[in-house]
């Protein structure tokens, strides 16, 4: 037997243990992480499929490229003792934390094990996910959280409570520095909402995830009202009334593609572009048909999804919170390969009115955008902001100017086209020249103007309509007049207040002829600490 005293020079040994002793802790080594990757128990797993759930591993595996994932303190376990917990020391603590590739480039992620405590957070679940954490930050990649867990681990009392902010602190460390996305596919409540809702994008799969802060037990106790758990925090009261949810699937397998595909047009992080594409689509594709969607009268809706697929690279895009504010449509797109937002009224519902969601909305958006170098192009045909009591005692105000501090604080690369109208403080918000946009470019459909003619013709024109012998046919000639002075196409072009008017039909290559232009702008911001927008 060869020993580590007497091994021949050039092999390894380890110091007081034999070759047949290290090969046996190699063996127990592999005994010890095939038991990590099979989990707690078969009736833990067969409980979580039960619940057409995927477990934590399987998810690594669809998020993950083939082979990739490269997993850290697999062999962690808590350190807790009393309420029976000296006894149940499991691998992992429940959450599985790592880094690997989506399409070949690095990302992090951690992942909640709900076979291990519910999923609940303890001091060294806790610890593991700082880590993972602090490595992403200081890597520059990527951060994707995978969350299944109950909450807190009751039995460790304040030290779960600390886990949890240290947690937060380092989501807000981390905002606009790598990209942070969150994943529910399962139950999230109390404290545990707020690192998701500190997130740049949070996807929900329908049925098996939830977010609250108090569950339905406390809500019925406190307030006397019965509702679900889906009822009350489900991923669609989340997708289309709270707009805490950006993205809502049927399945996990669908929502975990689509995370994969969301990463492909994110940097990795704030000092890196968005990864480009070869385009196959000519960037001198003409557009026709958008001169027979778009209809020159300015109160018949149409759709503005049709008018993005008709300029975009192969008519594809990631729309962001499809189903909130609906008014006002945000997504993710290529113009020649390279990302880039878009955001744009939506004529089809509330006739593409700002409101106080669709202003909220579309300031998240913009920040985002504005943090990971992704240029903007604004499609504009908007009426006005929203009137009525609700919204301005909702503060659309306060709203409103959350919107256009996003704007003129964004220093990405910014092109608007005017449609159709754009009416009054709505236009100016909307990324008008006089707040930054670096081209503004008008269809010859376009009214540029303070309000519509008709509220004009009312206001200018009020004593001559009244003392008028036909005051309604002395109100279309006032309108006619108003429209024919202020309103004409060309009016705001004269005054430098676009750049060009374009045919519609030359969108698409005005847009990425632009863009091609503007992608080495650099532009600085005041010396401070960090501006106090509106809340």
């Amino acid at each position: 037997m060869t020993t580590v005293d007497d091994a021949p020079a050039g092999v390894a040994a380890t110091a007081g243990v034999t070759e047949n002793e290290a090969r046996g802790r190699a063996a127990e080594l592999r005994r010890i992480r095939a038991q990590v990757h099979a989990g707690p128990s078969e009736r833990a797993t067969a409980a979580q499929k039960a619940k057409g759930k995927l477990t934590a591993r399987e998810r690594i595996d669809l998020l993950l490229d083939e082979g990739s994932f490269n997993e850290v303190e697999p062999l962690r376990r808590h350190r807790a003792t009393g309420f029976g917990l000296e006894a149940r020391k499991p691998y992992t603590d429940g959450v599985i934390t790592g880094w690997g590739t989506v399409h070949g480039r690095t990302v992090f992620l951690y992942a909640h094990d709900f076979r291990i405590f519910g999923g609940a957070l303890g001091e060294a679940h806790a610890y593991k996910i700082h880590k993972i954490m602090d490595k992403a930050i200081a890597a520059g990649a990527p951060l994707v959280s995978l969350n299944d867990g109950a909450g807190a681990r009751i039995q460790e009392g304040v030290a779960a409570l600390a886990g949890y902010g240290g947690i937060f602190q380092r989501n807000t460390r981390a905002s606009g520095v790598i990209p942070q996305i969150s994943v529910m596919l399962g139950p999230c409540a109390g404290g545990a909402a707020y690192s998701p809702a500190l997130t740049d994008f949070v996807f929900m799969v329908r049925e098996t995830s939830q977010m609250f802060i108090t569950g339905p037990d406390v809500v019925k106790a406190v307030t006397g009202e019965e509702i679900t758990q889906n009822g009350l925090g489900g991923a669609d009261v989340h997708a289309e009334t709270s707009g805490v949810c950006h993205f809502a699937y049927d399945d996990e397998v669908t929502c975990l593609e689509e995370v994969r595909y969301l990463l492909s047009m994110l940097p990795q992080n704030n000092r890196e572009n968005p990864p480009a594409v070869t385009a196959e689509d000519p960037a001198d594709r003409g557009g026709d048909v958008l001169l027979d969607l778009v209809p020159a009268d300015g109160n018949r809706p149409y759709d503005m999804r049709r008018v993005i697929e008709e300029i975009v690279d192969d008519g594809e895009y990631l729309e962001v919170h499809e189903r909130w504010a609906t008014n006002l449509l945000c997504s993710l797109a290529r113009f020649d390969g390279h990302v880039v937002g878009i955001i744009a009224n939506q004529p089809q519902s509330m006739a593409g009115v700002l409101d106080i969601e669709a202003s909220e909305k579309g300031a998240r958006f913009v920040q985002m955008c504005d943090a990971f170098n992704i240029p903007i192009v604004t499609l504009l045909d908007v009426p006005g902001f929203l009137p009525g009591v609700d919204q301005e005692h909702g503060g659309i105000i306060r709203h409103g100017a959350k919107l256009l501090y996003a704007y003129c604080n964004a220093t990405v690369p910014r092109i608007s086209v005017v449609l159709r109208k754009a009416y009054g403080g709505a236009y100016i918000v909307m990324d008008s020249q006089s707040i930054g946009a670096d081209l503004t470019y008008a269809w010859p459909t376009n009214e540029i103007a303070v309000m519509g003619a008709e509220g004009a013709a009312n206001v200018i024109f009020r004593r001559d309509i009244a003392a008028a012998e036909d005051p309604e046919a002395k109100r279309t000639e006032m309108v006619k007049q108003y429209k024919a002075e202020l309103m004409h196409p060309y009016y705001a072009a004269e005054r430098g207040l676009v750049d060009d008017v374009i045919d519609p039909a030359d969108t698409r290559q005005t847009l990425i002829r632009s863009l091609a232009m503007l992608r080495t702008k650099h532009a600085d911001l005041p010396a401070r600490k960090h501006g106090n927008p509106p809340q």
